[in-house]
């Protein structure tokens, strides 16, 4: 049995969507991969060790003096465009997996301030706007605020200090707030900061008003937990679960682990890249019993040097990826195996803002069977990659909400 493995370089765009500019006409110069290799050479003072991701053809889809411009594996390489509107990771990962995002409501909270209120109060709740502001403070500890680190009006969050509040309160006040909130996710945080919430209170963009959560330390302090809430899916369509049903073993890696669904699968949740990629190892070389399968593992560690805009942590991120793509090619050796290396939105910490950047995603995929390179045409929607991973594994295709494969749709490199 072969095995699919998809790497998810959380944040890690190729350059600017068309559209990019949209919201914040500065995001049209958006180029997350260049411009980490371009600081990390200037201040480091040599290029970053990316050997895995050049032999992956990350330079075919994006050249740059810094990666290698040619490979002798046969990979299929290309890029695609997000599929979903704004930029954002779980609307970035349900689209992979095979769900149609394409109709996503965008929703800022100050418009849904009194329902939101109304339902929390007949759960049992104290609810009151903080300060005045579009945002509500609940049971004296509990933020319900817009999430200023996606476009605005994507997501809500619902945010506490654990010296306050055990989480399973905060994750019950969330299960609240999901019941009538029209957005692609309510997320339940909790974790340790370096003073009151209130303090972090700022406004975001499109009259939006949140907790910058980099600022609050929570990322920064240890013992961070959060929960991702997501609308109401039929995941019978995405790729896990038509995985488990065909019989294959599934393992669920990082932050993949929180945010897609799958009863049968194996979730290994974790932030820290290391271990992210000793689970994924792990997943590849256990293989549960020889029966190959599917492994979807997410390096949230970029996607969090992004939002605090630290490029240099970005590229150390970068090198430690690459250094497990080298293992995981080692291993994905037999006939039918693949290796895709892909994002789910930017997040260029040179732009000058901690929100996402709307931009296109690499498509990088080992096949250690193939007869040459193909160079594929951009994919409309990540859902392709899932897609693709799912004619890999011999899998129905067609009984994916959306999505078709890309292999087959491309060139020979010249």
């Amino acid at each position: 049995m072969s095995t699919t493995v998809i790497v998810v370089i959380d944040g890690f765009g190729v350059g600017a969507m068309p559209d990019a500019g949209a919201l914040r006409p500065g995001d049209l110069t958006a180029d997350t991969c260049g411009h980490v290799l371009d600081h990390c050479r200037a201040s480091l003072g040599r290029p970053l060790r990316l050997p895995a991701l050049g032999a992956l053809g990350l330079g075919l889809v994006h050249p740059h003096p810094d990666l290698a411009r040619r490979t002798s594996r046969p990979v299929a390489v290309g890029r695609a465009a997000l599929g979903y509107p704004g930029a954002d990771t779980f609307a970035g990962h349900q689209t992979m997996m095979g769900a149609d995002f394409s109709r996503v409501t965008v929703a800022p909270l100050a418009g849904h301030l009194d329902e939101v209120s109304g339902a929390l109060k007949s759960a049992g709740h104290l609810v009151e706007p903080l300060r005045g502001q579009p945002l509500l403070l609940v049971d004296g500890a509990v933020l319900v605020h817009d999430n200023l680190e996606a476009d605005p009006g994507i997501n809500w969050n619902a945010s506490a200090r654990l010296d306050d509040i055990p989480f399973d309160r905060i994750v019950s006040i969330a299960r609240t707030v999901r019941a009538v909130a029209p957005v692609a996710r309510v997320i339940a945080v909790g974790g340790h900061a370096d003073g009151a919430l209130a303090t972090y209170v700022r406004d975001g963009d499109g009259g939006t008003v949140g907790l910058d959560t980099p600022a609050t330390g929570f990322y920064r302090n240890g013992g961070l937990q959060v929960r991702h809430l997501g609308v109401d899916l039929d995941h019978t369509g995405q790729l896990p679960d038509i995985a488990a049903r065909a019989g294959l073993p599934v393992t669920l890696v990082g932050k993949a682990a929180d945010i897609l669904a799958c009863e049968a699968a194996v979730r290994r949740p974790a932030v820290a890249t290391a271990e992210v990629l000793e689970h994924t190892l792990t997943a590849v070389q256990g293989g549960r019993g020889g029966q190959g399968g599917l492994v979807v593992a997410n390096v949230q560690e970029s996607d969090l040097a992004g939002h605090q805009q630290d490029t240099g942590r970005y590229g150390s991120v970068l090198e430690q990826v690459d250094v497990g793509l080298t293992e995981l090619m080692g291993l994905l050796t037999a006939p039918g195996d693949r290796l895709v290396v892909t994002a789910d939105h930017g997040n260029d910490p040179t732009i000058g803002h901690a929100y996402h950047t709307r931009e296109y995603v690499p498509v990088l995929i080992h096949r250690p069977d193939a007869a040459g390179i193909e160079l594929l045409p951009d994919a409309a929607t990540l859902a392709d990659v899932g897609a693709t991973a799912a004619a890999a594994l011999g899998l129905d295709v067609a009984a994916l909400t959306t999505g078709a494969t890309l292999l087959g749709r491309g060139r020979g490199a010249p």
